[in-house]
């Protein structure tokens, strides 16, 4: 029996790719006289930019606004629509947490729709950030719950359900999974993702817990006119293939004040979001009144997400 071949290494086919796109750019740009730092109008082929830029991070606020003006115009220009890429930087004193109820939570799975629109998710296949598990009434166990339930209606007799998505760890292990420092965990304590620096190998998916990642297999595709022009750099802006994306508390809004998509659209008031530093405010209250409990505790990734009873 031969020995089976490893499949090449996701950075190193992204690299040989990208090298082999920007050479042809490069050669091209400097033939023109043209300066590199800035792909010319209206071409895509930013692989060259995205590969040898900066990281994110560390750009200065020239680059970082040349970029999203850039992004701006390729979004606008593929669907057919005005977009806005925003990157409104994390509030002081504001450390966002979620909570839910599970009493008042009865299966809709209005969050779920809620949260595919708003954030742009893939339609074909549908990518979803939010997965509602369907349980026996009274337990609390994952094994053998499902998500893909279809009742006449619901709550269906004997069942209780437990909506799941990212629980933006204060401790978060894809985080540290990370080779390349692709995604990190920001002051307001939401947990995002750079989609041009981020090489697929998908060590992060591997140490989420919670199987709150998901993976691009293709470029997620979204109808024309569907697409939620208002976006933000690190959160709902539209993503290439090949890249890991996650829920990021839908951060276009939060960070604007606003609440999260799936909070907004829960019909029953299930959801609470919202600044665990207030000490006025209903996240703290339920907090410090009601019976709550985090899943997977004993893992001590400290989750900003609880589930609550009355």
């Amino acid at each position: 029996m031969s020995a089976r071949r490893e499949p090449p290494c996701p950075s190193r086919r992204v690299a040989l790719k990208v090298l082999g796109a920007g050479a042809a750019t490069a050669a091209g740009s400097l033939l023109a006289g043209r300066s590199l730092a800035e792909p010319a109008e209206p071409t895509e082929s930013a692989g060259f930019w995205s590969f040898f830029r900066t990281h994110y991070k560390e750009m200065t606020r020239g680059e970082v606004d040349a970029m999203l003006a850039r992004l701006e115009r390729k979004y606008s220009r593929r669907h057919k629509q005005p977009v806005k890429v925003v990157n409104t930087p994390a509030p002081d004193g504001v450390l966002f947490g979620f909570a839910l109820s599970l009493e008042r939570c009865k299966g809709y799975r209005d969050c779920v729709h809620a949260c595919v629109k708003e954030n742009n998710l893939g339609r074909n296949p549908e990518m979803q950030y939010i997965r509602v598990l369907e349980i026996d009434r009274g337990e609390v166990k994952l094994a053998g719950a499902v998500h893909e339930y279809d009742h006449p209606t619901v709550p269906a007799e004997g069942k209780a359900y437990l909506p799941v998505q990212c629980f933006q760890c204060d401790d978060p292990p894809c985080v540290d999974a990370c080779p390349i420092d692709a995604t990190w965990m920001e002051p307001d304590g939401i947990v995002v993702v750079d989609y041009d620096h981020c090489i697929g190998c998908r060590y992060c998916m591997t140490a989420c817990p919670y199987w709150a990642r998901r993976f691009n297999w293709t470029t997620p595709s979204v109808p024309v006119g569907e697409l939620n022009p208002d976006t933000h750099y690190l959160g709902n802006r539209p993503r290439p293939g090949g890249v890991v994306e996650k829920c990021s508390y839908c951060i276009q809004r939060t960070r604007q004040g606003r609440q999260p998509a799936c909070q907004e659209a829960c019909p029953t008031g299930a959801r609470v979001f919202g600044n665990l530093l207030d000490p006025d405010s209903e996240i703290r209250y339920v907090l410090e009144h009601k019976t709550v409990f985090r899943l997977k505790e004993e893992l001590s990734t400290e989750p900003k997400f609880w589930y609550f009873t009355d």
